[in-house]
């Protein structure tokens, strides 16, 4: 069941109804918005009190049944979009974010110069591997701690915030501590004990659609992240394995749009892992626009060819300069800003 709360309810009063939802035997979830505030009941109706008696507290303007098996994910539950504040970069709502760098930290120098390059052509978020999960044991694996150093340094020398994938639950803590956005990989956004402690980190959450994930599949993952006290999810939509050949994985757009439609968390795209080559990537780039996301996470190296892992679906300078010149009419036309 969701309670919504009136408009501007103050904070004794919201309280006041999690408490009566706790006397009532469920577990509640506050989803704090803007101007509203909504209350997801977890728990078996079939085995608990009716909520529908707290149609009588003043505060509240309506209790009803959530159809979605993903209650706090759906926007069912919050029907206005919901917008992630990554220290002080508002990801959602009509803000249009693009988040750019190399696949994997290789060295200072590779790193600095990418940092300094995506964000002199309006990027605000850096991306950046430090752990590569791959599929040969044999591939590039990262450079681990160092890497989140050099992230670090990065972020000190531009301003840039910082998203990089955590590969296992021991990880989560010191990943934590140099990432503004930590991000679930495709490999582990089933892995349900990583999505649960990167929840309790407390840190915002960039959640990539599995390989062969559902799209309810995908949801229910968030729901995991929300339902463990961490509301600040992103979705992302990186492509998925088909039978195709031609691309290394195929981007869903109709995924992307679905998850606008029924989730209220910001929803964005990886053009260069969801098809694996570049010279693509510009086109898709416009077509995720069009769709409605909220963003990019866009690949981005100063050489390409030199590159130690996925140098195919890279972009450089040039290009990546290129497509953040051509993307605000696009960005515009769809009713955002973007973020810079």
């Amino acid at each position: 069941m969701i309670i919504v709360l009136k408009p501007n309810t103050p904070r004794e009063q919201i309280d006041e109804v999690i408490a009566e939802v706790a006397k009532l035997g469920y577990d509640p979830k506050p989803i704090f918005g803007t101007e509203q505030t909504v209350i997801a009941a977890i728990g078996d109706e079939r085995t608990h009190h009716t909520l529908e008696s707290l149609n009588v507290l003043p505060q509240v303007q309506q209790v009803m049944p959530v159809q979605r098996r993903y209650k706090l994910v759906s926007r069912e539950s919050h029907p206005a979009d919901s917008v992630v504040d990554v220290d002080g970069v508002k990801v959602g709502g009509s803000n249009f974010t693009v988040m750019a760098g190399p696949c994997s930290v290789e060295d200072e120098e590779q790193l600095l110069r990418t940092a300094r390059a995506v964000k002199a052509a309006g990027a605000t978020i850096l991306r950046g591997g430090a752990y590569k999960p791959r599929t040969s044991p044999y591939e590039f694996q990262g450079l681990g701690k160092e890497g989140l150093r050099l992230l670090e340094l990065a972020k000190r020398e531009t301003g840039l915030k910082i998203v990089t994938e955590v590969l296992s639950e021991r990880d989560v803590e010191h990943v934590a501590a140099a990432a503004d956005i930590l991000q679930i990989g495709a490999r582990n956004a089933q892995n349900f004990q990583l999505l649960i402690e990167a929840a309790r980190s407390g840190r915002p959450i960039l959640l990539k659609r599995g390989l062969s994930q559902k799209i309810e599949e995908w949801l229910l993952s968030a729901e995991y992240i929300m339902a463990n006290g961490n509301p600040n999810v992103m979705l992302c939509e990186r492509g998925i394995r088909t039978f195709e050949t031609f691309t290394r994985n195929t981007l869903d757009m109709g995924a992307a749009a679905a998850a606008k439609m029924e989730s209220h968390l910001p929803v964005i795209v990886d053009p260069s892992q969801g098809c694996g080559v570049a010279r693509l990537v510009r086109m898709l780039c416009r077509g995720a626009v069009a769709v409605g996301v909220d963003g990019l996470i866009i690949e981005v190296h100063p050489n390409p060819a030199e590159a130690l892992s996925d140098g195919q679906q890279q972009v450089d300078f040039q290009a990546f300069r290129q497509l953040m010149e051509e993307l605000p009419p696009f960005v515009a036309a769809a009713g955002r800003t973007m973020v810079r």
